[in-house]
């Protein structure tokens, strides 16, 4: 059987080539997690996802983010269970190693074994170096480069062990090109590119790829804090739908990303037609280098 979309009686169905699987989505709440969360159930994985919430307490001062709410990640538990699969949600800080090693215990005490983990949680923050506060920095980093290398470090061992895996982070196209007052930003996906491939090389002996997703603007609720801090920093008085009708312009396809299409890709990411691809980092950006 063709793996992968195939017709049937005119409607197109997904192939769930990854029946049997269980995958772990941080940030799976919303945003691109909820929509890789969503793929990876469609192909047939059962789905653990975490995510900061709101009822967590605010996001760390002067950070670019959206916080879900219990609400939101109960909504995604319930669209994940509507494709027929098995769905835990839980809260989840990346920042503490005891509430990544919660998610995980509580991940493979429903499912057995954890196959796929795509890291997705992040947060973003508008500041120049001169005068950047430390506190900032360190939240950045943590989040989005030592947050993944905690959850990989947690499900790495047990993948090496049965001889299959899957790990997809989202990078950014920050990773590749710098960006004026977004050094924390900048380094803490260059540095996940860094992670990526070290562990890619630890995992291919033992049928484990890793991969990263360099998304550019993606319509989500992280895109919108951004945008908002932005137009801020600029200070020239254009709103928010002015800046984003800008990045549309600036776009050679004239066009956002769509968070369901980063959930392809990663969903694709763990189809055994892409064994071959491993320590890589995929633009996805519609033309644009940033």
């Amino acid at each position: 059987m063709r793996r992968g979309l195939r017709e049937r009686k005119g409607e197109t169905v997904v192939d769930r080539y990854l029946e049997g699987r269980a995958a772990l989505v941080t940030g799976g709440a919303s945003g691109q997690g909820r929509a890789i969360a969503l793929a990876l159930a469609t192909r047939g994985a059962d789905v653990a996802i975490g995510s900061l919430l709101a009822e967590q307490g605010p996001a760390p001062e002067r950070v670019d983010t959206h916080l879900p709410s219990r609400a939101e990640l109960s909504a995604a538990v319930a669209a994940i269970e509507a494709h027929g699969v098995r769905a835990l949600g839980r809260a989840l800080d990346v920042r503490s190693p005891q509430s990544c090693a919660a998610l995980y215990a509580d991940a493979v005490g429903a499912f057995g074994k954890i196959d796929i983990l795509a890291n997705a949680a992040g947060i973003g923050a508008e500041q120049p170096i001169c005068g950047h506060p430390d506190p900032l920095w360190d939240a950045v980093i943590d989040t989005n480069l030592t947050g993944c290398y905690r959850m990989i470090k947690l499900c790495l061992p047990g993948m090496i062990k049965r001889g299959w895996g899957r790990i997809v982070n989202i990078a950014s196209t920050a990773a590749n090109i710098g960006a004026k007052d977004n050094p924390a930003y900048c380094a803490s996906k260059s540095g996940l590119l860094g992670l990526t491939r070290c562990v890619a090389l630890e995992g291919a002996p033992h049928g484990v790829t890793c991969n990263a997703i360099n998304p550019g603007f993606v319509d989500t609720g992280m895109m919108q804090a951004s945008v908002r801090s932005l137009v801020a920093a600029e200070g020239r008085g254009r709103s928010e739908a002015e800046y984003i009708a800008g990045i549309v312009a600036s776009y050679p396809q004239k066009r956002i990303i769509a968070p369901a299409e980063i959930g392809a890709l990663a969903a694709f990411l763990c189809h055994e037609d892409a064994r071959g691809l491993t320590m890589e980092d995929i633009t996805v950006a519609a033309g644009s280098l940033w």
